[in-house]
């Protein structure tokens, strides 16, 4: 399967898994690039220290390219940045910031730069930093999202006719059909989170997994738009947070019930009651928890055979 984002960075199949929080450690990257697809270290949970350990064990673990997913807005960002220089790693996601910043530096050294947006507005400033490749994200994505609340479905052809680098699909896409919608719509690749988060080489805790599978339609909400609009499960923590809206909660109201470390608790710690449980709408579909490997099996086979049916309707 040959298209741009495979030529862009060296892989087989047009899928990237995404650099989430507390669940993409080397483990998960390494099984995802050793089966063809592009594995992302999610550097937002990780101390530089951690995050070159990471690096040196996914290098030893797979001899595919892998990334380094990087939120720009991390207080020790400076850090993380000259880890990822002087380990060499080729291929940096950057997203929650400015490329501008660091695409120029980070190309000077030779890394393929892919910036992560929810707008066209940010598109094409991305764009004009010289980023490699954008990845445009839709509202039912986990984790932290955009304020607009456009679906994928709506986000993608938007960006598409207004960029003219290759575009990488995120946000609600757990199968192969999905993936394929994504590129009849003008994507060149998918990333894909939540699905790699029910898998045994995800760093998130297995009581977190576990909760995924019962996941229902509805189940998710994007919410604290005041502070940084994430989307998690709707689970005690949550429901306290929907309380403090309802009772006219303060932004600092808002920020003292957050507190430090709610996501560490809910998806590395498995604490379901007081944690915050960052997934997407997409965990309505998932029902088993398999590995990496066989994610991507299941993708490309699925895709292929969505492909065959829709080609024999004509």
């Amino acid at each position: 399967m040959k298209n741009p984002v495979c030529d862009l960075l060296g892989i087989k199949y047009p899928i990237i898994q995404a650099g989430m929080v507390w669940a993409s450690g080397w483990r998960l990257a390494s099984a995802v690039s050793n089966s063809g697809g592009l594995g992302l270290l999610g550097a937002g949970s990780m101390y530089p220290g951690v995050l070159r350990e990471h690096i040196q064990k996914c290098r030893k673990a797979t001899s595919n390219p892998f990334g380094v997913n990087v939120p720009l807005l991390y207080k020790d960002i400076d850090q993380l940045m000259e880890v990822i220089l002087v380990e060499n790693v080729p291929i940096v996601f950057t997203a929650a910031g400015n490329p501008k910043i660091w695409t120029e530096h980070l190309k000077k050294n030779g890394c393929q730069v892919v910036h992560v947006v929810s707008s066209v507005k940010f598109a094409l400033k991305a764009q004009d930093c010289g980023v490699d490749a954008i990845v445009a994200e839709g509202f039912e994505a986990g984790g932290h999202n955009g304020r607009e609340e456009t679906t994928t479905m709506t986000l993608i052809p938007l960006i598409k006719k207004s960029i003219k680098i290759p575009l990488i699909a995120a946000g609600g896409i757990g199968s192969g059909p999905a993936m394929l919608a994504a590129m009849a719509l003008g994507a060149d690749a998918v990333q894909v989170g939540s699905r790699f988060v029910a898998s045994p080489e995800a760093s998130s805790h297995d009581n977190f997994k576990k909760e995924i599978l019962k996941a229902q339609q509805g189940a998710t909400l994007l919410t604290l738009k005041e502070l940084t609009p994430v989307r998690m499960m709707k689970n005690p923590f949550f429901q306290k947070i929907q309380t403090l809206y309802e009772n006219g909660a303060s932004i600092n109201e808002l920020k003292e019930a957050l507190g430090r470390g709610r996501a560490k608790k809910g998806m590395f710690e498995g604490d379901l009651i007081e944690g915050e449980l960052e997934i997407g709408q997409v965990s309505a579909q998932i029902e088993q928890i398999i590995p990496a490997k066989s994610i991507i099996k299941e993708f490309i086979e699925t895709y292929n055979r969505a492909l065959k049916n829709l080609s024999e309707i004509n």
